[in-house]
């Protein structure tokens, strides 16, 4: 900070100055079950993320780890005294304002203690018990609640802040209830909360739970062209029956989803993503399960569950390249896929375009022979190729490119022949590589202590393998 000047001592870094704790009531006061720092915080404190007008700042947004109310509290050793325009950050006034927590955190400390000394043995979470699994280290339950349920809603409430702190780019859940000229969508809004459950040694039939993360979920009505079409002639009315949202055809989207840090590297990310697909996949009403704007980590969580799903579906698993298919030097390409209709396969699987090509890609990547099939190791041996295998590799390569080429066509229609040719070849190898780490994930850790990236091109810009719907408001986080 020496560019600073004397300013520099006042200048801290937001995401080292804050921290968020677990807390739980003991005999002798509150127990701190865990502490960890956020891994953004320019939505709060701006995108330098820094602090001015303290030193030895210290921000701890405390959580009472059952019920996850907040508290807020501020220490530091010395203010900055005003100089003109310039003065300290209010800290406490930018949490509340673009942190959006609660007025409950800005209580006094005592009282927030003293208040959770007065927790009952008999809490449990809001909503109703969905599921419940052996983890790693304790016992997990998942709760399930509308935004419509007031409990959910307050607990909501408490959490939000989490998400731009933990998610790049997320934003809080829009309230409209403020709006009296828009209806209210909490009836569309689902949590699925992920609770460790314990219980003392000294009594096995308290339970004493611990928050360890959440993900939100928003239903979208999906319109349905009738088949066949009506008549002009044919009168329509209305349907007169009281109709919920929750049975009409619907759209469902994954949109938030946070694991807290001290519960990460525990597979509780799958456990959670799996049981909220399985929930929608078994739901009559729901044609389809998208992710909003999915991030890198989510995205490697996401491609395992699905791809261990649809390989449970026989006519999904049935699927391969159609070795008979000869591609011809001009026109169109013929069908590279046999086994059955994959259109029908998709919808019956309720995963989104985008994501079910890019899981019957790696499916059918996984069936070539190993003299040509992609993986991660940098140097192995393999079997020489026949004729056969080159075909079937070529085959798979054009069925990936055109999936890619289809994605961005735009941009490749700029370029000339050749570098079309070679930029869709370069984006082709970083896609196997992505896939082969998905399909050898034994490898993928002695990929990446060997520095092998397929990120790497040479300072060019890459294509787009990603044609996921984007939106800044929902995205997921970790594993």
């Amino acid at each position: 900070m020496a560019e600073f000047g004397e300013l520099g001592k006042w200048i801290a870094d937001s995401n080292e100055a804050l921290s968020i704790s677990l807390v739980e009531p003991s005999s002798t006061g509150l127990k701190e079950i865990a502490k960890f720092n956020p891994e953004f915080t320019y939505t709060i404190f701006g995108e330098e993320q820094q602090v001015f007008g303290y030193t030895k700042l210290d921000i701890n947004l405390r959580y009472r780890a059952n019920d996850m109310r907040p508290n807020l509290q501020m220490k530091y050793s010395e203010k900055f005294k005003p100089i003109g325009e310039t003065t300290a950050m209010d800290v406490v006034d930018m949490m509340k304002t673009d942190g959006c927590l609660p007025e409950i955190a800005f209580t006094k400390a005592a009282d927030f203690e003293s208040n959770s000394q007065k927790m009952t043995d008999d809490w449990t979470p809001p909503g109703e018990l969905h599921a419940s699994f052996e983890g790693p280290d304790a016992t997990y339950e998942i709760w399930k609640g509308g935004l419509e349920d007031p409990a959910i809603k307050q607990l909501n409430a408490r959490l939000q802040v989490l998400v731009p702190l933990f998610i790049e780019g997320g934003s809080f859940i829009q309230d409209l209830d403020d709006d009296v000229e828009a209806p209210s969508d909490d009836d569309r809004w689902t949590l699925f909360l992920l609770y460790r459950k314990s219980s003392p040694a000294s009594d096995s039939s308290k339970s004493s739970y611990v928050f360890a993360g959440y993900s939100t979920v928003y239903r979208f009505f999906y319109f349905q062209p009738p088949s066949p079409p009506p008549s002009p002639q044919q009168d329509w009315e209305l349907p007169t029956q009281n109709l919920t949202f929750s049975s009409m055809p619907s759209r469902t989207r994954l949109s938030q989803f946070i694991i807290l840090p001290p519960f990460q590297s525990k597979g509780l990310g799958t456990r959670l993503y799996e049981t909220i697909f399985k929930h929608y996949y078994n739901e009559a009403s729901t044609l389809e399960f998208t992710i909003e704007n999915p991030n890198e980590g989510f995205d490697k969580i996401r491609d395992v569950c699905d791809l261990k799903f649809l390989r449970s579906l026989p006519t999904f698993s049935a699927l391969k390249l159609n070795e008979a298919a000869a591609v011809p030097h001009s026109g169109s390409v013929p069908s590279l896929i046999s086994g059955g209709d994959v259109d029908a396969i998709r919808r019956a699987s309720k995963i989104a375009p985008r994501q079910f090509n890019r899981v019957l890609e790696m499916q059918i990547m996984s069936q070539l022979p190993e003299s040509v099939q992609p993986t991660v190791e940098i140097e192995v041996k393999k079997p020489a190729s026949t004729k056969e295998d080159r075909h079937l590799e070529r085959l798979w390569q054009i069925f990936a490119k055109q999936r890619l080429y289809r994605h961005n066509r735009e941009a490749l229609s700029q370029m000339e022949h050749a570098d079309r040719v070679q930029k869709l070849h370069e984006t082709l190898n970083q896609v196997e590589y992505g896939y082969a780490l998905i399909l050898n994930p034994s490898k993928a850790s002695e990929a990446d202590e060997s520095g092998s990236s397929s990120g790497q091109t040479n300072g060019k810009r890459k294509l787009d393998d990603d044609d996921e719907t984007s939106s800044k408001k929902a995205r997921v986080d970790d594993e």
